[in-house]
């Protein structure tokens, strides 16, 4: 039954829909792992460490030159903690800028550079429409804010600096065309 092996697959891979962002419309899991997943995974522990410094200079990168734009701004870690920085993430103020995420999105897109919004929150999930939904204050919710505006880099421990120059050349080329606007 093709059908229901479809349905299987998509359930197994925790029921993504194929969108830019995580998105759900039903309930899925993830419960796969091999052995050679395993192995892989226990190998990888020997590199770990310089893997997380990798990504963590890429994040200082980032945050030193696209930090300095008003409008423009990273999470830092936050005290007596050390992040390993597994995603470079920044948030883009739209009204100071004039820039959204998707422009960022788009312009890097072009060039084949993936980024990605920060995740969909749950409660926006059409698999969550019908649960209630609670925030920290009456008036903001920080999960929607960093959903909004927040970008996903490309982080990954072997990106290049001369390939994340590229990133950052269009990113700060594509607001300073917004402010001339």
């Amino acid at each position: 039954n093709k059908i229901a092996i479809e349905k299987a697959r998509f359930f197994s891979t925790q029921a993504r829909d194929s969108s830019i962002y995580y998105e759900h419309s039903e309930i899925g899991h993830n419960y796969r792992m091999s052995n050679i997943v395993a192995g892989i995974g226990r190998a990888q522990l020997e590199v770990l460490d310089e893997r997380v410094e990798a990504r963590r200079n890429i994040y200082k990168r980032y945050q030193q030159v696209l930090g300095k734009i008003p409008g423009i701004k990273f999470i830092p870690d936050l005290k007596d903690t050390v992040s390993n920085r597994w995603l470079s993430t920044l948030l883009i103020d739209n009204n100071s800028i004039g820039v959204t995420p998707l422009d960022i999105i788009e312009v890097l897109a072009k060039e084949n550079i993936e980024a990605r919004p920060i995740w969909k929150p749950l409660h926006l999930q059409p698999v969550f429409e019908d649960v209630r939904y609670y925030t920290a204050s009456d008036t903001k919710s920080i999960s929607d804010l960093l959903f909004r505006q927040g970008i996903c880099l490309p982080s990954g421990s072997n990106l290049k600096i001369e390939d994340q120059e590229v990133v950052i050349n269009l990113i700060k080329k594509r607001v300073e065309n917004s402010l001339l606007i």
